[in-house]
């Protein structure tokens, strides 16, 4: 009787194993070239706010990837990752960087295939792949005085329009609109660079819905059927 169980066993894992082969043989690859960029749509929010090192999140390709008539992977897969880093905002306006990590991506016949991807299009990417939205006080200082600029501009635009409804009035208004913004920016200008030293940077958030465009950095081989 035992004899017989065991020939069983092996008749059975013979089988198996032919059918395996004959799966594997009958099976199709589709190389993805490195290069090609994705539209991710992030169906869950990740910010530098609330998520932490190691959270995970969930995406999903919004343009699909074919060949000619073959679809190597359909709108809607699902791409999945992890937050790698998170370095939190700081005084002097210092932002916060969100780095990525894209582990793989779930194909039509549930393989997981895995991903090495680069985000390519955000707001701000720094030299090392993070994303932010600010760097630090130099940045602000910057943003404060073209804000100064602007207004002192609209404000002499201003006093120049006067001339298009009351002729000749312009030559007065011009010239007090101008050292009005001139002043009303320079305050700006100062006042919100003394405000920026004790201001924290910006967070970096991505909401649920958004897309961003990343960009396969090693080749992958999809099977097709």
């Amino acid at each position: 009787m035992k004899k017989f169980l065991i020939s069983v066993m092996v008749l059975c894992l013979t089988v198996m194993a032919a059918n395996a082969g004959t799966f594997k043989a009958d099976a199709k690859t589709k190389r993805v070239a490195a290069g090609t960029n994705f539209q991710l749509e992030f169906t869950q929010p990740v910010s530098t706010s609330s998520g932490m090192e190691g959270d995970s999140f969930t995406a999903v390709l919004k343009n699909e990837l074919a060949t000619g008539s073959t679809v190597i992977l359909p709108k809607g897969s699902v791409v999945r990752g992890s937050i790698a880093n998170v370095n939190t905002s700081k005084r002097f306006s210092r932002g916060a960087k969100l780095y990525l990590d894209f582990d793989h991506v779930v194909t039509p016949n549930g393989r997981q295939i895995p991903l090495d991807l680069a985000v390519c299009h955000f707001d701000k990417i720094y030299y090392d792949g993070g994303l932010y939205k600010n760097l630090g006080y130099g940045e602000a200082v910057k943003e404060n005085f073209d804000k100064g600029v602007d207004i002192t501009k609209n404000a002499t635009e201003y006093g120049l329009s006067v001339g298009d409804t009351h002729p000749g009035l312009q030559f007065l208004t011009t010239p007090f609109c101008a050292v009005g913004g001139f002043i009303g920016g320079v305050g700006y200008w100062f006042g919100d660079s003394i405000a920026d030293m004790f201001r924290r940077g910006k967070e970096v958030s991505i909401n649920k819905g958004d897309v961003i465009t990343v960009r396969l950095m090693n080749p992958i081989d999809v099977p097709v059927y």
